[in-house]
């Protein structure tokens, strides 16, 4: 979605033109989960203010009930009116930054930390992080009471046409919906799986992209319901299949100039964007835990379904964790492919950007790129060429995170010690569970 800009006149101004009846003043919590408060369009003076409060004890991971109030301050510049109805009139939504009651900035805000990395960027003498994102999710039947089956609504697989490909009328009222909020769509086509599907929208700069993913998803899930189907982003619904992941294409700018590309150097790409890769490379096992969050990111993360395991980089060979695409330029990238979309959008790209600048300030030597196959190497081979394994769980994960103090640090204490808390709860939860696999294995051989 290009980021347009508004002035509170014009926001009121276009809510009387269009009938608005609500407005969702929207943030994000630190587990990534959409929140908001919706008030009816007679507050909106009052929310453009920044005069609205909410109580952030009752969010998970942001204050104590003694120090619950905070404010939400919008950003008139995501204003946008959501193009369906439920019959009791237009909603229009504002994303909002969350500051404490003395008018600062919560530090437990995920878009604020965000902006807190951007601002660091900008003392190293650039001037935008862009990024383009490749969310998939799949697509199943709802029962009878509209709970979501493990019915899948199609048997298609990768670019496959209707009538294989039943979520197609589905996935373009998906793009048309998102054309008229200002999304630029590039591609929609069925992915790999069955009942996979996969929608790519132009690049933005770091918190626009934060906020469209978040939008995204939001539009998704609405169409979907529409269609009697359960749209979910979860990393690896059903085994035997290609999970869903999210992957991250990066740049750097300084102006108008795409740093990351050099016309003479090796590949065209510049020294900036080898050191950034290295960093990359470097803290890669420990932003895991962020963009890979969940106990079921880490079933996707597995060999033999297209999901990237070990920390090498490639200009050709899509099995690495970073790909260089071949378009050079203006759209010179790196792609990070390990990404998942139930990453919280804005910690996913906090903990990559301060990776890569830390490799640019520590001018990282970047290894040399892996062009074979690295599913096909033995353990042996890939030592060899020194490539590490991206951590197996979400228990591995959380211990390499904490003790990198790059990726720590781009998540701000608040942050970080909640997202540790919360995330430790989830495991010990899952680990403690008896499934219905362990039950077929050993209840008669034991």
């Amino acid at each position: 979605m290009a980021r347009k800009t508004f002035t509170k006149e014009d926001i009121k101004r276009i809510a009387q033109e269009e009938d608005v009846r609500f407005i969702r003043l929207q943030f994000t919590d630190i587990l990534g989960t959409i929140k908001n408060v919706e008030v009816p369009i007679s507050q909106l003076d009052k929310a453009l203010d920044n005069k609205m409060m909410f109580d952030g004890s009752s969010i998970e991971g942001f204050v104590r009930i003694e120090e619950s109030d905070m404010y939400l301050y919008p950003d008139l510049n995501t204003w946008v009116v959501f193009p369906w109805t439920d019959g009791s009139g237009k909603v229009a939504r504002l994303i909002c930054d969350i500051y404490n009651p003395d008018g600062t900035p919560f530090s437990g805000d995920p878009r604020g930390s965000l902006k807190r990395n951007l601002e660091r960027m900008q003392k190293l003498g650039f001037t935008a992080f862009n990024v383009g994102p490749e969310p998939e999710f799949f697509l199943f039947k709802k029962d009878l009471n509209g709970k979501p089956t493990l019915e899948l609504n199609d048997q298609g697989g990768y670019f496959d046409l209707a009538p294989v490909d039943l979520g197609e009328n589905c996935r373009k009222e998906i793009v048309i919906e998102l054309e008229n909020m200002g999304f630029e769509i590039e591609a929609s086509h069925h992915e790999v799986a069955p009942g996979q599907h996969e929608i790519d929208f132009k690049y933005a700069d770091a918190v626009t992209t934060a906020d469209n993913i978040q939008t995204f998803k939001l539009v998704v899930k609405t169409i979907a319901a529409k269609y009697g189907l359960h749209a979910t982003f979860m990393p690896k619904p059903l085994f035997g299949v290609n999970g869903s992941g999210m992957h991250a294409n990066m740049s750097l700018f300084k102006g108008d100039t795409n740093v990351f590309y050099d016309p003479n150097g090796d590949m065209e790409l510049s020294d900036t964007a080898r050191a950034f890769t290295a960093g990359i490379l470097e803290h890669a096992r420990a932003f895991t835990a962020v963009c890979n969050p969940t106990v079921n990111s880490y079933k996707r993360l597995v060999p033999g379904y297209e999901a990237p395991c070990y920390v090498a980089w490639s200009a050709r060979n899509r099995s690495p964790l970073v790909r260089v695409p071949a378009a050079r330029g203006l759209s010179t990238r790196i792609e990070v492919r390990s990404v998942d979309p139930a990453a919280n959008p804005y910690l996913a790209l906090s903990a990559l950007l301060a990776s890569g600048l830390d490799g640019i300030e520590k001018d990282m030597a970047a290894p040399k790129p892996i062009d074979s196959n690295i599913y096909v190497m033995d353990k042996p081979e890939r030592v060899a060429n020194g490539i590490d394994d991206l951590p197996a769980t979400l228990f591995d994960a959380l211990e390499v995170l904490r003790a990198d103090k790059v990726v720590m640090d781009s998540l701000g204490d608040h942050i970080g010690e909640h997202f540790l808390e919360l995330k430790e709860i989830e495991w010990d939860m899952f680990r403690t569970q008896v499934t219905e696999w362990e039950r077929d294995q050993y209840m008669t051989l034991y």
